[in-house]
């Protein structure tokens, strides 16, 4: 209950006109969500739910077999990965942790009464799981899941800097998480950045006084966040961070300062253990052990080999795709080096140790994705497994925005935020309209789209993703005029 109070839309503030005239956008925007499922990762995502519902198993051959034979599922190596192998208790394989689609749940259920309901009544709609009312439901869910992850990092910009707020809405703009929430909300990345952002709001109000619930709630919030997505798990770092240093400033009045905390750690311990036996289960029925698929470790070398490639490379390095990151992490630098100069709730010293402990935790997430063989994520749009950090990006970016320097060159920063919100924006309308290289970048030629043949072209591409979208899933690299 203390989580959801944290989270509620009061204790968030979204009564304010900015925070409502975002929700406004954010329904009007409704239309833009894209109903459809059609990389291996979505289906996966969707198998849980819609094999659970539906069948009470986790046997996935039925729903696989769904969309291959409906030509859904027809890239290379889908029939052969799950339709031609099986796992050690002989399931077909799911590389996909369970919580997006328990995220998800909510929002199918009431597609799923809604559609029976409607077919008892005679309208032409199939209650099977698989019909449009189920996909428009969770793609549905992703875009929300998106939008709360704007609402609460701009909740955490309140927490820590006490303004700033509209850097949130720069950064959903300016970054992938716009592209997860409407052209392909079947992946998990909106969800992600919901469980992060919620997680980071729940430590900042956590670690004021490090009470037994907080933590727990705590713990909770991080099992959330690994069943999400695996890898999130590892930005527990920051609180365990600061926990530690609250701990070693305990240990001057000796064991009588540790022991309380000692007891509370173990209460999150156990919250963490409690809220990811979903996750515990699912891995123990698929693979035989509480672990990954076997296929999942071979692919990680902790040395993180790509780190720098992550970063810097045009095949989906984020520094290129997305310029925004660069200004939001320049942004965190200055929080944590002390020299944000603007009036904010937490003290100085207490702010610039809440903007090193989320420098760390951006590291974390650069480091594994970088251990990951499959570093690039191939044919995706930018470097889709940083989307979990829009809320640091957001409060780097709000500190960026609001140190900028006075007099007439106070407007180049916001002009250069606005010009990565377009970069962003273009690179969409090029990828979904398959005019770009999709495993990397041409800058050349994706900056001469992007600020000459993308505007000239924009109102017929808007037109053909509200009224016909399905023509940019045949595109050639003539849907921008020259």
């Amino acid at each position: 209950m203390r989580i959801i109070r944290w989270l509620s839309p009061c204790n968030l503030r979204i009564r304010d006109r900015l925070s409502v005239g975002a929700i406004a956008l954010f329904l009007l925007s409704a239309p833009a969500i894209t109903p459809r499922l059609h990389a291996a990762d979505e289906i996966e995502y969707f198998a849980y739910l819609r094999s659970v519902w539906f069948d009470g198993d986790l046997s996935f051959d039925n729903e696989y077999r769904y969309f291959y034979d409906r030509g859904i599922a027809r890239a290379w190596g889908f029939e052969t990965t799950f339709l031609g192998q099986t796992t050690a208790t002989g399931l077909r394989p799911n590389y996909a942790p369970v919580g997006t689609a328990l995220l998800w749940a909510p929002f199918y259920a009431i597609a799923d009464v809604a559609t029976r309901i409607a077919a008892a009544a005679g309208a032409r709609v199939t209650a099977d799981g698989y019909s449009r009312p189920y996909l428009v439901a969770i793609t549905f869910a992703s875009a929300v899941y998106g939008f709360l992850a704007v609402l609460i990092s701009a909740g955490v910009i309140r927490t820590v800097l006490g303004a700033g707020r509209i850097a949130a809405l720069a950064v959903c703009a300016g970054t992938p998480l716009i592209f997860y929430m409407y052209v392909a909300p079947g992946f998990s990345h909106a969800s992600s950045a919901f469980a992060v952002a919620a997680f980071v709001l729940v430590w900042l109000r956590v670690r004021r006084d490090w009470t037994m619930g907080g933590v727990a709630a705590l713990g909770a919030m991080a099992a959330l966040m690994g069943m999400v997505r695996e890898q999130d798990v590892f930005l527990a770092i920051g609180p365990v961070i600061d926990y530690g240093a609250t701990m070693m400033r305990a240990s001057r009045d000796g064991l009588d300062g540790v022991r309380p905390l000692i007891r509370k750690a173990f209460a999150g311990i156990i919250a963490f253990v409690v809220c990811y036996i979903p996750q515990a289960m699912a891995y123990l029925i698929l693979n035989g052990r509480i672990a990954p698929d076997p296929a999942i470790e071979q692919k990680m070398f902790w040395s993180s080999p790509h780190a720098l490639r992550v970063l810097f490379s045009p095949s989906h390095g984020v520094v290129f795709w997305t310029p925004l990151f660069v200004l939001a992490v320049a942004g965190l630098i200055i929080l944590a080096a002390g020299r944000d100069a603007g009036n904010r709730p937490a003290t100085g010293s207490d702010a610039r140790w809440i903007g090193l402990v989320m420098l760390v935790m951006v590291a974390s997430q650069i480091y594994v994705s970088g251990s990951v063989n499959t570093w690039s994520a191939a044919g995706s749009f930018g470097q889709r497994r940083l989307v979990g950090l829009t809320v640091f990006l957001s409060v780097g970016l709000a500190v960026l925005l609001r140190n900028r320097p006075a007099g007439a060159t106070s407007l180049a920063l916001p002009l250069l935020v606005i010009a990565c919100v377009w970069w962003n924006l273009g690179l969409i309308a090029q990828f979904g309209s398959g005019t770009m290289n999709r495993q990397r970048l041409e800058l050349s030629r994706n900056t001469y789209n992007n600020f000459v043949l993308i505007p000239r072209s924009l109102p017929g591409l808007t037109y053909r993703y509200l009224f016909n979208r399905s023509s940019f899933y045949k595109s050639a690299r003539t849907d921008i005029a020259p």
